[in-house]
């Protein structure tokens, strides 16, 4: 005999389902979790996704989800003006800014060609890079698109779009991760790891 939930929890589990990362089982436990919290708990949280709807836009300048336009790094006096950092999602600028060892600009794509996935140039972010070549003094493009094939593809297809500017575009090394062996390693890494190799 199928148990059936109560509304209220089978559409909470249903909407839990539709975030990445979760099944039918986590879902269930979130929903659980979601009953036994307090009330203002729950309408915190409930405010929190609403306001995420509502209140965040792309910056006009770098795509870069933001609250304010332009955003704090495309607003910010101290950032490097002459580099911008290409990258596939704003979670990737996140990633970056973690290293405090990038100070320039960004640009985001918001995705990455993908033809299995009817993903084309035209469904990302860059006409919009191309516009701020033109406008910006920008010396430097780095491409730190994913180390996967849509990644390199996409990291291709905008170094060839930007050649005609004279700026020079470099690409972020890949290789081996730090604490990892090279026996566990695919072909793929370890030749990207001797090609990205520096001088000591």
């Amino acid at each position: 005999m199928q148990y059936y939930y109560p509304e209220p929890i089978a559409k909470l589990i249903d909407g839990f389902t539709k975030l990445p990362g979760i099944g039918p089982k986590t879902a269930q436990r979130l929903a659980f979790h979601v009953v036994q919290m307090d009330e203002q708990s729950v309408l915190e949280i409930a405010k929190a996704l609403v306001h995420v709807k509502k209140d965040l836009h792309y910056c006009s300048i770098c795509q870069n989800i933001t609250d304010v336009d332009p955003c704090h790094i495309c607003q910010s006096k101290t950032r490097d003006r002459s580099v911008i950092c290409v990258v596939q999602e704003p979670k990737d600028v996140i990633a970056m800014e973690r290293t405090r060892e990038y100070n320039g600009l960004y640009h985001v794509l918001n995705g990455a060609i993908s033809p299995v996935e009817g993903i084309g140039p035209e469904e990302l972010k860059i006409k919009e890079l191309l516009v701020r070549l033109e406008d910006e003094n920008v010396k430097e493009l780095i491409l730190a698109t994913n180390p996967n094939i849509e990644g390199e593809a996409t990291a291709i297809y905008i170094s060839r779009l930007v050649k005609p500017f004279g700026i020079k575009v470099t690409r972020i090394a890949h290789g081996l991760p730090v604490g990892g062996d090279l026996e566990y390693a695919d072909e793929v890494t370890l030749t990207k790891a001797l090609e990205g190799r520096r001088e000591l």
